[in-house]
């Protein structure tokens, strides 16, 4: 049967010393616990010491051998002993500290608001990332806001034109399914409006009252559409106090571009001119990261994620209930009886 402390009532309830119940205390000093072990050795040793004085001192009586005979009395003068060994176990529970304790966390953060700015133009289908370099930055976009605590994110997409697929919000449910739905045909005006996709999330952020607010543009070409500058845009979210991390998406020389009429794999010529997205991130004090591979694109998540790390406060709440009273208790009980027995014709019993 299981067995908890406040379950039990009164202090003299036999329950106390169940299995059950000892398990389950929190001892503050469990130390003292240790030395019920040495308690037998002492009487042992008590016992020795008793056993060579009197073997010194010990007169010869003659009795009849019919006379000497053993009896349940004999084991009387046991009693106050093991009685005594009782109370120094006790005692030592007692010092151990037998305690119950109820713990409480309480976790907040003041959170920072993040949005992703996710390039979604045509040349996001090329295959040097599998199977193209959107669902790679698509999946890899899940992984980073599944690593977020409490931070409100939002979504912007771009091409030709940019659109504001998602405000700032902590319903993380509602962003992975918003990104599932990013296709290369959802907007369409092709082209590359950096400009315009910063301008946007701008507008979504510069509202915010949080103190640390980050953009993440990701992309794989220069702006070619759209009638905002990329620098403008950057100046324009740095004087919000929006911190700026670029990606550059892809690698460079010729790159597997689907299939021809005869299923042979065509290529494209790829050069990511990197000078724009540096100035971006420079202007904004973040970062430019460029990613060539999967691998290095989680990399950059990974590392911006360990960059952006909201404070996480924790507050404690300790309930601690102290259960030495009731081993104590049972100690000066059974102390008592000794004193009492001690002296009695019981401690004496066949002594000699």
């Amino acid at each position: 049967m299981f067995l908890q402390a406040e379950e039990i009532g009164n202090w003299f309830s036999l329950s106390w010393f169940h299995p059950s119940v000892l398990r389950n205390f929190q001892w503050e000093s469990p130390y003292y616990l240790y030395w019920i072990f040495f308690i037998p050795l002492l009487f042992l040793l008590r016992w020795l010491l008793i056993v060579i004085f009197k073997s010194r001192q010990k007169l010869d009586v003659a009795l009849f051998e019919d006379h000497i005979k053993w009896s349940l009395a004999n084991l009387l003068r046991f009693i106050p002993g093991i009685l005594f060994a009782m109370v120094l176990a006790l005692i030592l529970i007692a010092l151990a500290r037998p305690q119950k304790i109820n713990e409480q966390v309480e976790q907040w953060t003041e959170g920072i608001d993040i949005m992703l700015v996710l390039d979604a133009s045509g040349s996001m289908d090329l295959k040097d990332f599998s199977p193209n370099r959107l669902e790679a930055a698509k999946e890899v976009a899940r992984k980073f806001i599944a690593g977020r605590f409490q931070d409100r994110i939002g979504i912007v997409v771009f091409a030709g034109d940019a659109y504001s697929l998602a405000p700032l919000t902590t319903d993380y449910q509602l962003l992975y399914s918003l990104i599932d739905d990013i296709n290369l045909k959802m907007i369409e005006n092709d082209g590359t409006a950096i400009g315009s996709a910063l301008g946007v999330a701008t507008n979504r952020m510069r509202e915010s009252d949080t103190k640390s607010k980050v953009l993440i543009l990701l992309s794989d070409g220069d702006n070619t559409a759209g009638n905002i500058d990329p620098i403008t845009a950057a100046e324009l979210a740095h004087a919000w106090y929006i911190k700026i991390y670029t990606i550059g998406i892809g690698r460079d020389g010729k790159i597997p571009y689907g299939t021809d009429f005869f299923g042979r794999t065509r290529y494209i010529e790829s050069n990511l001119d990197e000078g724009n997205l540096r100035k971006i991130a420079e202007i904004g004090e973040g970062k430019f990261f460029r990613a060539t591979n999967k691998n290095a694109l989680q990399n950059v998540f990974d590392n911006i994620d360990e960059y952006e790390k909201a404070e996480i406060k924790e507050t404690r709440f300790k309930d601690t209930k102290d259960f030495y009273q009731v081993y104590l208790k049972w100690a000066i009980v059974l102390f008592l009886c000794w004193m009492m027995l001690k002296s009695s014709f019981i401690n004496n019993a066949l002594e000699d």
